[in-house]
């Protein structure tokens, strides 16, 4: 099963960087980052509606709604800031870089939250050995930064 998940996070991640760009031309085409997140957004509701219909999934009731506590909608806020903000850095700082340093901050926080168990995580410190991947991501960003600094200032 594990495999399985594997490859289901690798394929969603995966798309990440495309989301980005293809949310950079939708964009360039609908006006604005602010619209284009909104109809990125329009369009999820819609896919996940479809898809409960066809699953047969219900959907939560107002009342439902209503009863859940408001920090377990901070998610929304958070994919929100995270569209807005690749949307607009992907055609400025470049695809790569954005997701590079999107990447970089998600391992080290998903570090800090496993290792202190944080909003409910299960409990799985911080070994050594992560420590030390975690230390040669880090290195990879400024690998490639430097890279890119040396191609750019190159004649």
């Amino acid at each position: 099963m594990s495999i399985t998940y594997a490859i289901w996070a690798f394929g969603a991640g995966a798309l990440i960087p495309l989301m980005g760009i293809l949310n950079a031309g939708l964009a360039r085409a609908s006006g604005g980052i602010i619209q284009a997140t909104g109809l990125l957004f329009a369009t999820g509701l819609i896919a996940s509606l479809v898809l409960a219909a066809m699953t047969r999934t219900p959907i939560p009731t107002i009342q439902t709604l209503l009863h859940i506590a408001p920090h377990r909608y901070a998610g929304g806020l958070i994919v929100g800031f995270y569209i807005l903000s690749i949307t607009f850095l992907a055609p400025r700082f470049g695809v790569g870089n954005a997701i590079l340093f999107a990447v970089t901050a998600q391992l080290i926080t998903s570090a800090l939250i496993d290792h202190f168990a944080l909003a409910g995580a299960t409990l799985r410190p911080l070994t050594t050995l992560r420590a030390i991947g975690l230390l040669i991501v880090i290195a990879g960003v400024i690998v490639t930064q430097v890279s890119d600094r040396l191609a750019t200032d190159s004649p």
